[in-house]
């Protein structure tokens, strides 16, 4: 529901983008003005709630019940005078029932049209009022389990997803099949040949023509099954009006698992001190042996590359051996917050001290991986001439219980699969505490208006978050990225105060007048002391229409990630090398800066200009970690606008429309610069400090092409900034129709936002990075929603609308908007709901999602969610879906 309002972003976290994920899979985030997760502060009744993303602020929402809610509060723009750090695009506040008495049980049942992805829920819900209204407890229980999507069930506007697309011309208009080349047969590398084994199992000589190829797609989730137990309470009791003393509890249970193809291996992922060359000679003894398991033509072919005196190859192949790579997680939150809150003085002031303790923590276990250093001892065998038996050539490997590993031909590899398997592991775990206390009240009238308010406060708090995964991840020894652990934590303390002044009031063209303004003073025990502040007013010329204006300066500090991660190894996907196609006379910075890479020129001079294969494509590595001189960013953001509520018109004193300009720029932004927009910044404008994090092949190495990308590395940084701006429009309206002369309640909601502008600068003074009208910040969104009720029965129908959106001008090399060729059209959905009433209590409903069945636009890996064909935190790839429940009450 909260992303059909056009005012958030694509979720970073989400059920279907999360399957390639490392952890926090089936984690739901949300992301106000496209400015990030971390920039959207999530609250509980007004407090802070524990993150279930390691290293992050970004706070769960599926661990909320629902049913506990009374009603969400959402602020756009900076919020962090009033709110605290992180607060730079805004707030969400969650704010929990307090008066239920009763006991409200429901359950739902919901299944695709292709008869997967099956979605069942229970819940109950109990309350109690006692000793007079001055108590009450609520207490809840609930579960969940959402069926499997599988990528090859669903398809995309080019068509199905049961195989691998790309779209080499970077237009979803004209798509071609790739299917990986990393294949079950293999294919190695021997001298200037290359061989494969065929679907027949059978080898050949594939060094002119196609070794085949693997369908990724085939075993790939496109939404990961999720099962979760949720827990909550809450209480308070009244002793006194000076005393309310509450306390709330959550508890949360997520099992989660994905899957996607078997992993693909090459020969540097095994013997990675050499940097891929496997020897198919081997020592033993003063005698020279051949690797018994290398048929004759690879051994006749092979030659000696790096002057050992021993043949060697290079090597690449599709682990199926193994199985597909698994994971399963299992997360658990926990979370209580109590305190005391009153009334002191004549009930003129108001306070409240409380205290906050959460913890998350993640355990995962994943299969299809292997050992490295078992497998270059594995691939090291010969024959003994003693017993006649294949063995490995190292006795202390022997001693260890090495089995020799045979590459050679489907499954061939199956009977050592035991011992080079290796499961993964990771441990984190997420902690926060919080202490914090404040005082409001009113204080002395001006020019007779209303009281002046103040409210002022301090807070205590400490995050801490440690992500640890097995030995051989963390050294990239199990063909897994080479990720190593993270710890950290940091502490603060701040003071806030927060007035509203109303200067006049019941007087022509001014029904009220007020100003208002906000400071806070924090001191963090990474990046020193910070201040926030904002300042405003609203003016009611009548009591129909009311403008309103804020300015407002928030800060965020560097998360647990941002400023103390190791450098973190990745495989990105859909990078474009500037230096494709350059020729020895292509004229500028760009030939220049390419032939200036020694490997580039060599193979400039073997092809006639620069070519790239499909094993370059897919083999770069990017390694990125924490900056600890980090600093805060700093966001200034304006809004200003007006409210209708046109209450003096009979007909229209429940409609309210409200329109706001919104402007926020940040400075100092927290920002990793982008991959992409590191090889243009180097090639296109020869800036060297970019060029720095760029390394590529010298020569030749195994399927990899001379002068490929090897690696392109990054950091986060406090970059030039970023900004936003736009136009928010919302429009409600609850009529009973009997003034009409009709039956029943009709009810309106209508939301549009125009973004105007966005863009990031990844470094000062460089170029803009826009993002507004690029896919996931379309630049018009709108969501409508019209119910009708009469006698029990009641009807409602959600329509929302994203405008045509551009693929990001990094890899198109264009502004967003600009050329036709790039642009994914508008997309609208349609959900609609029925339900059935009776007098007892009871409520039957049943609805659907995505009724038009929207298929998603083609975008494949040039900006899709890895793994899949479009973008699936953006556009619904999961199709028309139906549910049905009941709700009793009692």
């Amino acid at each position: 529901m909260l992303l059909q309002n056009p005012t958030f972003g694509a979720p970073g976290i989400s059920r279907t983008n999360s399957s390639f994920a490392t952890q926090s899979a089936g984690v739901a985030t949300v992301n106000l003005r496209n400015l990030g997760e971390d920039r959207t502060l999530v609250l509980v009744n007004g407090r802070r709630f524990v993150s279930g993303v390691p290293g992050s602020s970004a706070v769960d929402l599926n661990v909320i019940p629902a049913q506990f809610l009374e009603r969400t509060d959402i602020l756009t723009g900076g919020a962090s005078a009033v709110y605290g750090s992180d607060a730079v695009a805004g707030v969400v506040n969650f704010v929990y029932k307090t008066k239920f008495d009763g006991l409200n049980i429901d359950a739902q049942q919901g299944i695709s049209q292709y008869g997967d992805g099956a979605d069942r829920q229970i819940n109950l819900l109990a309350g109690k009022n006692f000793a007079d209204g001055r108590g009450n407890i609520m207490l809840f229980g609930g579960y969940s389990k959402q069926g499997t999507v599988l990528k090859k069930d669903r398809s995309t506007e080019a068509g199905s997803s049961a195989i691998d697309r790309t779209s080499a011309s970077l237009t979803p208009n004209d798509p071609e099949v790739l299917l990986s080349g990393f294949i079950p047969g293999g294919r190695f590398y021997a001298g200037d040949q290359t061989f494969s084994y065929g679907t027949d199992n059978t080898l050949r000589d594939c060094t002119t023509v196609s070794c085949g190829g693997f369908n990724r797609s085939d075993s790939r989730y496109l939404a990961v099954p999720v099962e979760r137990y949720l827990a909550a309470g809450r209480a308070n009791y009244e002793v006194s009006p000076a005393a309310n003393f509450f306390v709330e509890g959550n508890y949360a249970k997520t099992k989660a698992r994905t899957n996607i193809e078997a992993f693909p291996l090459s020969s540097d992922l095994v013997n990675i001190a050499s940097g891929g060359q496997v020897p198919i000679q081997t020592i033993v003894g003063g005698a020279t042996f051949r690797n018994p398991y290398v048929p004759d033509a690879i051994f006749n072919a092979a030659t000696d590359t790096d002057g050992d005196g021993l043949k060697d190859i290079y090597f690449d192949r599709r682990l199926t051996d193994f199985g597909p790579r698994t994971s399963s997680a299992t997360r658990d939150m926990f979370r209580i917050a109590g305190g005391v809150n009153g009334k002191f003085l004549e009930d003129r002031f108001n306070y409240e001290a409380y205290g906050i303790y959460g913890q998350t923590i993640e355990n995962q276990t994943g299969n299809g991986q292997y050992d490295s250093t078992k497998f270059t001892q594995a691939l090291n065998s010969y024959r003994d001439p003693a017993t006649g038996q294949i063995v490995c050539a190292d006795p202390a490997a022997r001693a260890a219980g090495c089995v020799p590993a045979n590459i050679y031909g489907i499954n061939a590899l199956a009977p050592a699969a035991d011992y080079l398997a290796v499961p993964t592991s990771l441990r984190s775990k997420i902690t926060q505490t919080v202490a914090g206390a404040n005082v409001s009240g009113k204080l002395f009238s001006l020019f007779g208006a209303d009281p002046v308010g103040f409210s002022v406060g301090t807070e205590y708090r400490r995050e801490s978050s440690s992500n640890t995964f097995d030995l051989l991840t963390q050294q990239g020894l199990n063909g897994n990225n080479a990720l190593p652990s993270t710890s950290g934590h940091f502490d603060l303390i701040e003071g806030f105060a927060e007035t509203i002044v109303p200067l006049l009031q019941d007087r022509p063209f001014f029904h009220s007048l007020s100003v208002r303004g906000a400071v806070r003073v924090s001191n963090y025990s990474t990046v020193g002391t910070t201040v926030s502040y904002n300042y405003g007013g609203e003016w009611a010329p009548i009591q129909d229409v009311r403008f309103r204006v804020m300015q407002a300066r928030s800060v965020r500090a560097p998360n647990v990630n941002e400023l103390f991660q190791p450098a973190q190894q990745d495989f990105p996907t859909g990078l474009q090398d500037p230096c494709a196609g350059v020729t020895a006379t292509t004229a500028g910075t760009l030939g220049t800066q390419c032939r200036g890479a020694a490997g580039v020129a060599a193979n400039i001079a073997a092809n006639g200009a620069f070519a790239v294969n499909q094993a370059d494509l897919q083999g770069v590595t990017s390694f990125g970690g924490g900056n600890p001189a980090l600093q805060e960013e700093k966001g200034n953001s304006f809004t200003a606008g007006v409210v209708i509520n046109p209450r003096s018109v009979a007909g229209l004193r429940n409609l309210v429309v409200s329109v706001d300009y919104f402007n926020i720029k940040i400075d100092d932004a927290i920002v990793t610069t982008p991959l992409q927009f590191i090889l243009n910044q180097c090639y296109n404008s020869a800036i060297q400090q970019y060029c720095d994090l760029i390394v590529r092949r010298p020569a030749i190495t195994g399927p990899n092409s001379a002068g490929s990308l090897d690696e392109v590395n990054t950091s986060p940084s406090n970059s030039g900034g970023a900004k936003t701006s736009g136009i928010d429009v919302a429009v409600d309206w609850r009529s009973n129709l009997s003034s009409l002369g009709l039956a029943g309640d009709l009810t309106l909601h209508g939301a549009y936002t125009h973004l105007i502008s966005g863009y990031n600068v990844p470094l000062p003074d460089s170029a803009r990075d826009y993002f507004a009208g690029e896919i996931g910040a379309p630049r018009d969104k709108f969501s409508i929603t019209s119910g009708y009720d009469i006698s029990g029965i009641g009807f409602t129908m959600t329509g929302t609308w994203l405008s045509q959106s551009s693929l990001d001008d990094q890899l198109t090399l264009v502004r967003p908007g600009s050329d036709l060729q790039y642009r994914v059209r508008p997309q609208f959905y349609l959900d609609s709901q029925v339900r059935f009433r009776t007098s007892d209590g009871f409520e039957f409903y049943v609805g659907g999602s995505n009724l038009l069945n929207n298929k998603p636009p083609f975008i494949a890996d040039i900006g899709a969610s890895a793994g899949q064909d479009t973008d699936t935190s953006v556009y619904d790839p999961l199709g028309r879906r139906y549910y049905a429940g009941v709700r009793m009450s009692f």
